[in-house]
């Protein structure tokens, strides 16, 4: 079953009607007629009682001796049936943020996550009757969901290509934010947004990673710099032989060894003058 609307009117008519009802029933009654004054005044009583005030983003679901009657959205004063029961429900949009949760990535690696959820209810019905208290239901189901996004990937790609955590943050809270959405549809609950507030490694393995993210930069720049080396040599070869200077082989292989030498190494280079010849 879903949200349907309640039967409702103007709840200024039903101030009017119960003042109406309670000034005719005290004239009754004081011209005795007990009966018939008591029973208008009942009536007068009973109509105010039927109205309720519905502020803005907000609903009031309406039950009828344990059944549904149905909702009112809409904001202002309003008369609905005699003898209902009404439940005030939040239609605004609201933020649900996650403790940090240690959980296993793909890799078997402990890390520290969180999320924040944004959600609003669209269905009451739902919310208040298909589940027995939905804001606990989106807690349980978001830290759920969240640990279950989280088992699928690894924390980061260290080589080879494919998503992680840390790489593809928008990839993984969109992927969040559809399975929130599947779990909480049973609430009348809309997921908005779902955004990692939080990633890391646990404190055991942290050091050790930060250790291997280092090594990773280390090597990356390494190999720029042999690449930029690399070309750099074959430019000078190229330029000396442009201009005329023939070098045989052996005076090929000491010039890129000292080149390579002098722009690779991570320290300044030291020249050597060489006062006599190659050979």
């Amino acid at each position: 079953m879903n949200e349907t609307k309640a039967w409702s009117v103007n709840g200024f008519i039903g101030i009017i009607l119960s003042l109406l009802g309670i000034g005719l029933g005290v004239l009754l009654l004081i011209q005795e007629w007990f009966v018939t004054g008591m029973i208008v005044v009942i009536i007068g009583i009973l109509f105010s009682s039927t109205i309720t005030i519905i502020q803005p983003n907000e609903a009031s679901v309406i039950t009828f001796f344990g059944k549904y009657a149905g909702t009112i959205r809409k904001s202002g004063l309003w008369l609905v049936i005699p003898f209902s029961t009404r439940k005030k429900i939040s239609l605004r949009v609201r933020n649900f943020n996650s403790v940090k949760l240690k959980v296993n990535d793909v890799d078997g690696n402990p890390i520290e996550i969180a999320a924040v959820v944004v959600f609003r209810v669209v269905d009451t019905y739902k919310a208040l009757f298909e589940v027995d208290n939905y804001h606990k239901f989106v807690e349980i189901q978001s830290e759920t969901a969240l640990r279950h996004v989280a088992t699928k990937y690894p924390y980061d790609r260290y080589e080879g290509e494919g998503s992680s955590l840390r790489g593809n943050a928008s990839e993984v809270a969109e992927e969040l934010s559809q399975e929130l959405q599947e779990r909480l549809s049973v609430a009348g609950v809309e997921i908005m947004e779902a955004r990692l507030t939080h990633l890391a490694y646990s404190t055991e393995i942290a050091s050790a990673m930060l250790q291997r993210q280092q090594a990773s930069a280390i090597l990356s720049a390494r190999q720029k710099i042999v690449e930029g080396a690399v070309g750099m040599v074959q430019m000078a070869i190229s330029q000396l032989e442009a201009d005329g200077l023939q070098l045989d082989e052996e005076k090929k292989a000491a010039m890129i060894n000292n080149l390579l030498v002098a722009i690779v190494s991570d320290r300044s280079a030291n020249p050597v003058i060489n006062t006599g010849t190659l050979y």
